[in-house]
């Protein structure tokens, strides 16, 4: 007998899985086995045969849940201690298969493997793991209730890749320990979705389970899992000892012939890991070293009157990060800098999670809100920062929580304190509020460092008002809508959150339709628009706006999006004594087209480009001129161990038939990955700014060129523990300092590592 076509059974398989779609989510028992597993992706362990064998049977997106267009068999495990989980990913084309070494939580355009966990069952926020073929990890948070995905979370698991004649296979071990589940149980009780990305001309999502479009709860979706029984977390503890070495010396290039001065240091630093009980566990870190190992991706600030937002990066505060999330951006830590020391808790117990951290600073630095615009306020005091954060699920559709900040330096303060509830009405609706109070007092000398609207608002010493939000959404897929609005009183503050805005009321209503096409060149249209009006506390208008939006996602994984916009908005204030708007300011009009598009057109290309050109509000010279604004950015993979970044953003105003300002900023990143653990990389951030004087109101910098550079060796054999080396320089020019001179530079060693006990 002549052995079976293994196309000819896949075919056929395809076939009968194509009959059963309708099924509902799956519940599979999960095997306990003996014996040791190797993680290397070999499979030849011989427990590897007790597994489940679980097929990802499913194409979810951008089709809807038709048959995968290549086979996956994932096999899932555990021994008490571990979950495994490997998968055999079959590719009828292996060398279009996508894979390169990259640091971690960089493959997202990959060929990858994942596994998605919601060890409670409710529905509320789950473990992300992925693989790609070499084996190297991304890993990530997803919380339903914020409809976000963070890879800022970093957990200690074990993975191993490796190509094949006709695929690729992935090897994983998730130590139990690592999650948070509700032990007392005699038998867990799991959500679990098994996962493929197969990128090719789009770029597949394929899946275990039936995830259907008409619901945007995807967590709720994935399949049931019991096993595990007995399992413990145990009180793990983990200490993360670290010393950082640097000497960086610095000089004032202002003052010809200023000389060097260096500053050598040696600090040593403890970060300490405990799961007190399996649903509570306690971070402490004193002495750390936050300072930034990756520099900041670059950022045009010319003509904007807000503050610039900055992703967190510190591990500190990046660790359960999701537990003191909100409806509203009230935790954000970039505003604590320098901390002696620091001491987080979270804890889930059944319908219950809680957070708490508070650290101290050696500054203060906070966002002096406004509603044409705002600042940043510094205090050289050290500052006390906490957060509390807590939530109660009455059920799986029905949450509500309470949240409190507080910061406090000298004569200084500002307490908030909210309530927030988010209520799903059907798998289609939901209801998300919130409620906030907040009690604010300024220091007298803090309005003297400011100027403009930030100067009115950091006067006074007993400053409390109210904010709030509100929010209706309906989704079903293809047709969406929602109401919107959002309110922030005069003296409302927020100073431990990213909230530049004050004085502040917001509605908005919006609405898109969706198409989608598997036979067309086009795979998913989207038409979308809405309209909102801002006023201030007085009723006085700041804004008001209408925009259309058309999205198509095509072939080379790309995707187009235009944007029309009309926008009425008021300019700077014409007596800036005064908080008035009405006869106070001018009220402008901006016309923009907004073209964004992302292709990747071969294995290992990357290109984005962001554009925005129209009439445009030039604030310093509260006047309208015709703004151009292009962000390009381009990936390319020379090889599985080579990568160049390169991002370069230019903007620039004309008005009354000249130019305002011209700004160029460039984004170089060459990086050399040795292995899965280690890499080179340099950085280069260059800009150029040119202000024409003749054309500007006061004094202006006529040009400006910086240069920052820093190359960085890494070698991390898990996320705590790890080995840099780097140098980093700085240098400027200007109106005074003729050519680029060097007024910074530092060479910097850092060793940490990590003791789970």
């Amino acid at each position: 007998m002549k052995p079976f076509n293994p196309t000819i059974r896949w075919a056929l398989w395809s076939l009968l899985a194509s009959t059963s779609l309708a099924s509902q989510a799956a519940e599979y028992q999960i095997p306990r086995v003996q014996g040791h597993v190797n993680v290397d992706g070999d499979l030849s362990d011989a427990a590897w045969t007790q597994a489940k064998t679980i097929e990802l049977q499913y194409n979810t997106w951008p089709a809807d849940n038709t048959p995968a267009p290549v086979q996956t068999t994932a096999r899932v495990m555990e021994d008490g201690e571990n979950l495994y989980v490997s998968f055999i990913a079959k590719d009828p084309h292996p060398e279009q298969i996508r894979a390169y070494f990259r640091d971690r939580d960089k493959i997202w355009e990959d060929d990858m493997v994942g596994i998605k966990l919601d060890t409670y069952n409710d529905s509320k926020l789950a473990y992300e793991f992925f693989i790609n073929p070499h084996g190297v990890q991304a890993d990530a948070i997803e919380n339903e209730l914020t409809k976000m995905e963070s890879d800022a979370w970093d957990g200690i698991w074990h993975s191993a890749g490796k190509l094949t004649a006709d695929g690729y296979q992935v090897e994983v071990a998730i130590p139990l320990r690592l999650l948070n589940f509700n032990d007392r149980l005699a038998k867990q009780t799991w959500k679990l979705e098994l996962l493929r990305f197969y990128p090719r001309d789009v770029r597949h999502r394929l899946s275990a389970s039936r995830i259907e479009r008409s619901n945007p709860c995807w967590i709720c979706q994935m399949d049931t899992v019991q096993g595990f029984a007995g399992a413990t977390q145990g009180n793990h503890f983990t200490l993360v000892p670290s010393v950082v070495a640097s000497t960086e010396q610095t000089r004032d290039i202002a003052v010809p012939g200023s000389d060097w001065q260096t500053e050598s240091s040696i600090e040593p630093s403890l970060d300490l890991k405990w799961g007190i009980t399996p649903d509570i566990n306690l971070n402490m870190t004193v002495n750390p070293d936050f300072s930034q190992i990756e520099a900041d991706e670059a950022q045009v600030s010319m003509n904007d009157a807000f503050a610039l937002f900055f992703d967190e990066k510190r591990p500190f505060f990046l660790d359960n990060a999701d537990y003191f999330y909100t409806p509203l951006d009230l935790v954000y830590t970039r505003n604590v800098s320098q901390p002696d020391a620091g001491l987080k808790i979270t804890g889930r117990h059944d319908q219950q999670s809680f957070a708490f951290f508070a650290a101290n600073d050696k500054s203060t630095t906070f966002i002096i809100p406004g509603n044409i615009s705002s600042d940043i306020g510094f205090l050289d005091e050290k500052s006390n920062n906490a957060v509390l954060r807590y939530r109660y699920d009455v059920g799986s559709d029905l949450s509500v929580g309470w949240l409190s900040t507080m910061r406090e330096a000298g004569d200084y303060h500002n307490f908030v304190h909210g309530i927030d509830t988010k209520y799903k009405i059907t798998d289609q609706d939901k209801i998300v509020a919130q409620w906030l109070y907040s009690d604010t007092a300024y220091p007298a000398e803090l309005a003297q460092q400011l100027s403009g609207e930030a100067k009115l608002r950091a006067h006074g010493d007993d400053l409390s008002d109210n904010g709030g939000y509100f929010a209706y959404e309906h989704d079903t897929g293809v047709f969406n809508w929602y109401s919107r609005y959002l309110a922030y009183g005069e003296n409302f503050r927020a100073d431990m959150g990213y909230m530049p805005q004050t004085d502040w009321n917001k509605m908005v209503h919006g609405a898109a339709y969706n198409w989608f096409s598997e036979q067309a060149w086009w795979n998913h249209l989207e038409l979308r628009g809405d309209w909102d009006i801002t006023h201030n506390e007085a009723g006085e208008l700041l804004e008001k706006e209408a925009e259309v939006e058309f999205s198509v996602w095509g072939p080379w994984q790309s995707e187009v999006h235009t944007v029309l916009t009309n926008r009425d908005r008021v300019g700077s204030r014409l007596n800036g004594e005064i908080l008035q708007v009405d006869s106070n300011t001018g009220l402008f009009t901006e016309k923009t087209l907004e073209l964004s598009a992302i292709v990747q057109p071969t294995a290992g290309v990357y290109y984005e480009m962001e554009s925005e050109l129209g009439k445009k509000l030039d604030f310093r010279n509260n006047r309208i001129g015709d703004g151009v604004h292009v962000m390009q950015e381009l990936r390319w993979n020379a090889d599985v161990h080579t990568q160049l970044g390169l991002r370069h953003t230019y903007r620039t105003l004309d008005a009354d038939s000249a130019e305002v300002f011209t700004v160029n900023l460039t984004d170089l990143r060459l990086s050399y990955q040795f292995s899965v653990q280690s890499f080179v990389r340099l950085a280069l951030i260059y800009s150029n700014v040119h202000q024409n004087p003749l054309n500007n109101a006061g004094n202006v910098t006529a040009r400006s060129r910086d240069l920052g550079t820093q190359l960085l060796y890494s070698y991390k054999l898990n996320p705590q523990t790890l080995f840099f080396a780097g140098y980093s320089d700085h240098a400027m020019t200007d109106d005074d300092i003729q050519g680029l001179t060097r007024d910074d530079r530092s060479v910097f060693l850092k060793f940490s590592y990590a003791w789970m006990l």
